[in-house]
């Protein structure tokens, strides 16, 4: 099995994350689970994928060329695909994983999330996506979820096409017996009109 963790490259966060995320990374190694992540060598990215490494895990580090410039990348990836673009990268991640973890980030932890969501919600993967709420970073973000629902904006039953978790050994336990959402949001996301009337 090999999963995506989705996660910041600052290293000017907080200890706690890192810390966190390196953890993380060892669980996944001792537990045969791969990891594929953006190739950094910094950050959650870079403290997931050392947390592999020194538990002899598996790494696939993807990133676009440019990045080689400001030698920001792991050196230890087991593998390493460099892509031309930042959408290519997102995408060859996408394709070569078996779930998803939105690790603490920033926007563009936020955007690779929200990607990952959106293409559930449409039915174009139906693999597992767990945000893994470390020390309650990802509550504000949970919450305007919510409020979107309560908004009439996501309809509830998106809500199930995610997972939230603040401890890593829960949380790899549901990625590794996880066996998809039979939800179907699409039908019950458009609606269709007929004689006037809104059939749902």
């Amino acid at each position: 099995m090999k999963i995506c963790v989705f996660g910041a490259s600052s290293d000017i966060i907080e200890d706690k994350y890192i810390d966190i995320t390196y953890k993380l990374g060892c669980e996944m190694a001792k537990r045969n689970i791969g990891l594929v992540y953006g190739g950094g060598a910094c950050g959650v990215m870079g403290a997931s994928a050392r947390g592999e490494y020194d538990n002899g895990g598996y790494i696939l580090g993807v990133a676009p060329h440019f990045m080689k410039i400001h030698n920001l990348l792991f050196d230890n990836c087991t593998e390493f695909k460099h892509t031309e673009t930042m959408a290519e990268r997102k995408t060859f991640m996408e394709d070569n994983s078996d779930a998803f973890i939105i690790a603490p980030g920033g926007i563009g932890t936020f955007e690779e999330f929200f990607e990952v969501f959106t293409l559930k919600q449409l039915g174009r993967h139906n693999k597992a996506i767990v945000v893994f709420n470390a020390y309650g970073y990802y509550d504000k973000l949970i919450d305007m979820l919510n409020h979107a629902v309560e908004e009439n904006f996501l309809k509830e039953d998106s809500l199930e096409l995610i997972a939230v978790f603040d401890k890593i050994d829960p949380m790899l336990d549901y990625l590794e017996h996880y066996e998809g959402v039979d939800t179907d949001v699409m039908k019950v996301r458009y609606a269709f009109l007929q004689n006037g009337e809104e059939i749902k």
